[in-house]
């Protein structure tokens, strides 16, 4: 790749405030001859360094025709940081919190505001997603093109739109994958992570109810629940200890929480459920005999990695140009709410007071009216059981701007482009030909593992799959890697 740094303002409204930095990429078109202009990438976030996107994209059809651009946006990577210092004590983290420990997260997300607010200097206030478009107008003007194209997932869906609606004439063809609903910002937003992670451990745990002679947890969904919720409780109680020192932290309720609700991608399932049953089963082992193996533990590191907390100062600056609720108790009640019916993946956390419910400073503008007048229809890109960006966002866009929409059914992972072949070539005929799908398009999504249901034909002569269980996971992560994008 070619890369440079461009300066742009810190302050469009007033230029002579000072300057950032943001650093871009390039991967020139594979076939000049055919040469379309360029084609900006972005990854989400907001926070997402994209410096590097050419590069995940240069096996794609797209690499070809567009020169392909990368950024990492205002705050972060290579251009001008914005950082939080962090806090004094590490936050509190449950999935189903009680309501003793509302105080604690209250007090958690006031001092990361704090935090931010002390290291965040003069730019935090100017860190928000219509400078990140203004600053992608820059570069377009930088490399000399009349127009760009777009691709951007997840929050960098949000961020396309912010940039069609601000600089119309300027944007031609634009792809929107996974899409963010564009009345969900930030807080709704985010509980619909916890929302879709319900949806998705209902989805698993109803398809091992019916190969419950596979995996011996309950023939119904009801009884699947209940004795995975009990093996939770046993693991906030008695954590299951990691055997490899130093790899990662012992499964405990929470962390037993994230894997029952970040299972959604369905080609894990069957792996996903034989950790699942080998995590019940030690949790209900006698003491000195609680323990997982070897390759297990590599398995459940590959698959859901461990819980850690990063700290880039622009997804709590970003999440704060939307209006934030000040009270207290209205944190509580949804909080109460969803460690009730929307515990798994990070449950309750989603639905408590953030940052932005402490901060003291306001935008510097408001909102951005999205609306798609005068460039393109383009295209929104929405999976069923998206665990990051909930599937009923992205119709919401679509008809917010007015453009096609491509669903992917029964899928449950984030990101669709790259990995689901059928939105792949859709989205590549769009961009590379122009061509339109229909209004309403439907694609199929990963299978299913082939494990037969009870009573089905060839159930009874079954087998698990034979191999090392991280090995399994390895591939899978290789074979399905779009679907781990967020």
């Amino acid at each position: 790749m070619d890369c440079a740094t461009i300066v742009v303002p810190m302050n469009y409204r007033k230029p002579s405030d000072g300057n950032l930095s943001v650093a871009i990429s390039r991967r020139k078109a594979a076939d000049p001859a055919k040469r379309q202009g360029v084609l900006l990438l972005n990854p989400g976030g907001p926070g997402g360094p994209g410096l590097t996107m050419p590069t995940w994209m240069q096996e794609q059809k797209i690499a070809g025709p567009f020169d392909l651009i990368g950024f990492d946006p205002r705050g972060t990577g290579r251009s001008t940081a914005l950082e939080c210092e962090l806090p004094p004590t590490e936050p509190l983290f449950e999935t189903r919190p009680t309501d003793k420990q509302f105080a604690q997260i209250a007090a958690d997300a006031e001092a990361q505001e704090k935090g931010c607010a002390a290291g965040g200097g003069g730019i935090r206030k100017y860190i928000s997603t219509a400078n990140t478009a203004r600053d992608m107008d820059v570069i377009r003007g930088v490399l000399g093109e009349k127009k760009i194209n777009f691709l951007g997932y997840s929050y960098g869906t949000y961020l396309g739109a912010v940039y069609g609606s601000l600089f119309p004439s300027k944007l031609n063809r634009s792809v929107l994958d996974a899409s963010m609903h564009p009345d969900w910002l930030y807080y709704e937003q985010a509980k619909q992570v916890s929302v879709a992670a319900r949806e998705n451990f209902d989805a698993l745990a109803s398809w091992m109810a019916e190969r419950d002679s596979v995996y011996h947890l309950g023939k119904t969904l009801a009884e699947v629940t209940a004795n995975l919720t009990a093996t939770r409780a046993k693991l906030a109680v008695r954590p299951v200890p990691w055997p490899i020192p130093g790899a990662g932290t012992d499964v405990d309720g929470v962390f037993f929480d994230i894997i029952l609700g970040g299972s959604g991608y369905r080609p894990i399932w069957d792996l996903a459920a034989e950790l699942i049953g080998l995590l019940h089963q030690a949790a209900n082992a006698p003491e000195g005999k609680r323990a997982l193996s070897e390759d297990a533990s590599k398995a459940l590191k590959v698959l859901y990695g461990e819980i850690k907390e990063t700290y880039n100062g622009v997804f709590p600056a970003v999440s704060c140009e939307a209006v934030w609720s000040k009270d207290p108790k209205g944190y509580e009640e949804q909080m109460r709410l969803f460690r009730e019916k929307y515990p798994y993946g990070p449950g309750a956390m989603q639905a408590g007071p953030t940052n932005c419910t402490y901060a003291k400073w306001k935008p510097q503008e408001k909102l951005v009216d999205l609306k798609r007048k005068g460039y393109p229809v383009g295209l929104v890109i929405g999976a069923e059981y998206d665990p990051s960006t909930q599937y009923d966002g992205s119709p919401a866009m679509a008809v917010a701007l007015n453009n096609q929409l491509i669903s992917v059914k029964d899928e449950g992972s984030h990101g669709q482009y790259g990995g689901n072949a059928c939105a792949t070539q859709k989205i590549d005929d769009y961009l590379i030909n122009g061509i339109l799908p229909g209004s309403r398009v439907v694609c199929d999504g990963a299978p299913r593992p082939d494990v037969p249901a009870d009573g089905t034909a060839g159930a009874s002569a079954a087998k698990r799959p034979t191999g090392s269980l991280a090995d399994r996971a390895t591939e899978l992560v290789a074979q399905g890697k779009s679907a781990w994008r967020h």
